[in-house]
């Protein structure tokens, strides 16, 4: 059985790591270079860059700044934020990434995840599907968290493992910042519709969230501003995790 991921987000605006409540809200949290090294050395699987603002502003992800954090690094980085092209990706794998993710582009374009898969293989695409519940259906949201697109989060999932995404990096928006859990309605939902592995995100905010992500299949549970602020030790994460059966890098 694979061993459980610890990911920890470094949310980017203007080249410092931010945080934020329901995607809004937004506070500075520190150097990016930095951070990722000290989570690293804290023990974090994986980092995962993101350029919050990119595609709201409409410009590529600022590649120095992906060099820089990757080259501190020796655990895996995922990157996304504005990624249009398949070039694009190509360039951010190019100084130092390990995988990229896409949101809103392949919302809008979904034959890019098809073209990325045959460029750069499924392994090293990301899918983040940021969803809100609306009502009736958990709805995708695109452009940070700005625009709602009327699509089904269950049903998009299913697409994207379709067309050749090996990951899904799934956000709750309602959960996001809150501290109060991850969203296991949600998480539950999109697992009935996939096998692609799914890192959660959105909600986190003691270890008992972390433990019950795992029990309802995440492969992965995300967090940033309870590592930030030093509100929960990944090291004393993981042992947690450990006694309680869950296989992770210790």
């Amino acid at each position: 059985m694979l061993a459980k991921r610890i990911v920890v987000a470094l949310d980017i605006k203007n080249g410092k790591v931010v945080k934020g409540i329901q995607f809004k809200n937004i506070r500075e949290a520190g150097n990016p270079a930095m951070l990722a090294k000290r989570y690293e050395k804290e023990g974090a699987d994986e980092i995962v860059f993101l350029d919050i603002t990119a595609s709201v502003e409409k410009r590529g992800i600022i590649l120095n700044l992906v060099k820089e954090v990757a080259t501190t690094l020796f655990v895996p980085l995922t990157v996304g934020g504005g990624l249009k092209t398949v070039d694009e990706m190509k360039k951010i794998i190019a100084n130092g990434a390990d995988k990229i993710f896409i949101n809103t582009r392949a919302v809008l374009e979904p034959h890019l995840i098809e073209k990325a898969k045959k460029e750069i293989g499924s392994a090293n695409i990301v899918i983040a599907i940021d969803a809100k519940w609306n009502g009736k259906y958990f709805e995708v949201y695109t452009h940070g968290g700005k625009e709602k697109t009327n699509i089904d989060a269950t049903e998009w999932a299913e697409e994207v493992e379709l067309r050749g995404a090996g990951e899904i990096l799934l956000t709750s928006i309602d959960k996001d910042g809150t501290k109060e859990g991850f969203d296991i309605d949600l998480l539950d939902a999109i697992r009935r519709k996939t096998n692609l592995p799914i890192i959660i995100s959105g909600g986190a905010g003691k270890k008992e969230h972390f433990l019950e992500a795992f029990k309802h299949g995440a492969q992965a549970a995300l967090a940033a501003s309870v590592f930030h602020y030093n509100l929960i030790s990944i090291y004393e994460l993981k042992k947690y995790l450990t006694s309680k059966g869950v296989k992770v890098r210790l």
